[in-house]
């Protein structure tokens, strides 16, 4: 039997002592462990709180943009600062002089883009020879500085809805209008006409074809939306090294309706992910079989003789690494077929990049050597 003292503490003698320290060790461990359920509980409510939020945010950005545009840029740079790839790109871009215009802007406005800005969706809407810009940014933004700034540099037109401010642009005739949508959200424009952007109806099965393209994009705090009007070849033939240039892609390219570039960070590296979209089977096939001929002649033309005098050898390794990472493939979606590309921009590819002289490598084919021939690339459908 256990024994009380007078005070009316029990004492618990053999088995029985055993058994109440057992139950109280139990007893502690599932608290801890209720403890630790409900901790968990809210950390994940929490993020799926703040990531609908964000999600949220993201979308209703996107879904300003307007539905005539020939391509969209997105930038999340909140997202973006948290990547060591990132950070990495920053050390290793050079840093320009900083404008005087710009740090005067900075002063008197108190913003600063690489400090302030979080997001930016960016149109381009072509005009004939012309092009109008409409963007909506997010950010930290002083209302009252911006404002007296516009209004002290530029002018200010109020409208039933909003207060517009344009401002002369710095070396150039033109002028920029932008208004606050929010405190912080600005809508802003290289057009004459500000409204024009912000009260156009979208016929639904517009907006439908854009936010399809948005929501697969979902994942990546960095990418472009290209709806193809047949120059995206013609531009890439202008660019492209002599001896990549291949006016069979070119043509292929002029052929997709729908083009979406999308750049991951991923520790240490920039995943990219092109995707090209077209109607025709047969599109799609010489797609891939012409993208996987370019990377054969890029990975000879590396391993030339005389490339491998011209190029530094870190540089060379370097994109060779980028030529092997790449990885061609054909998805179909139904009414549409997608030809994908992805390949990886390593730090190392940046390291090399930074300390190696600019010369730009030749990927002209060489007469191949005797007995020698380069290995099919491999690709999926």
């Amino acid at each position: 039997m256990p024994k009380v003292r007078p005070d009316g503490t029990i004492l618990c003698q053999g088995s029985t002592a055993q058994t109440v320290q057992t139950e109280m060790k139990k007893w502690t461990w599932i608290g801890l462990a209720a403890l630790l359920v409900c901790l968990s509980a809210a950390a994940f409510f929490g993020y799926r709180k703040w990531d609908a939020q964000n999600g949220s945010t993201r979308a209703g950005t996107l879904a300003m943009m307007p539905p005539d545009a020939s391509a969209v840029l997105f930038v999340d740079f909140s997202e973006l600062h948290q990547a060591p790839f990132f950070a990495q790109l920053y050390a290793w871009a050079p840093k320009p002089q900083v404008d005087e215009d710009y740090a005067q802007f900075v002063k008197d406005s108190g913003f600063d883009y690489e400090r302030d800005l979080d997001r930016v969706a960016i149109a381009v809407e072509k005009r004939g020879q012309d092009s109008a810009l409409f963007a909506i940014l997010d950010g930290k933004f002083d209302r009252q500085r911006i404002s007296a700034y516009a209004r002290k540099n530029g002018s200010a037109a109020k409208t039933s809805v909003r207060e517009v401010f344009s401002v002369p642009v710095s070396g150039a005739a033109k002028k920029i209008s932008f208004a606050f949508l929010q405190n912080d959200r600005i809508a802003l424009t290289n057009d004459s006409d500000l409204d024009t952007f912000l009260s156009t109806k979208k016929r639904p099965e517009d907006a439908a074809e854009w936010r399809m393209r948005f929501e697969r994009l979902g994942g990546s705090p960095l990418f472009a939306v290209i709806r193809q009007d047949a120059a995206v070849g013609a531009a890439l033939a202008a660019q492209a090294p002599g001896g990549l240039r291949s006016p069979q892609l070119s043509t292929l390219l002029d052929q997709l309706q729908w083009i979406t570039i999308a750049r991951k960070p991923e520790n240490d590296r920039l995943r990219v992910i092109a995707d090209g979209e077209c109607t025709a089977e047969a599109t799609a096939r010489q797609l891939v079989d012409v993208i996987n001929g370019v990377a054969i002649l890029a990975e000879g033309g590396l391993n030339d003789p005389q490339t491998r005098q011209q190029l530094d050898p870190a540089m060379r390794q370097a994109y060779l690494e980028l030529v092997k990472s790449s990885d061609v493939s054909k998805i179909d979606r139904g009414d549409t077929k997608s030809v994908r590309l992805v390949f990886e921009i390593t730090s190392g590819f940046l390291d090399a990049a930074r300390k190696s002289p600019p010369i730009k490598p030749d990927f002209s084919p060489r007469k191949p050597h005797p007995g020698k021939t380069l290995p099919p690339r491999k690709g999926r459908t």
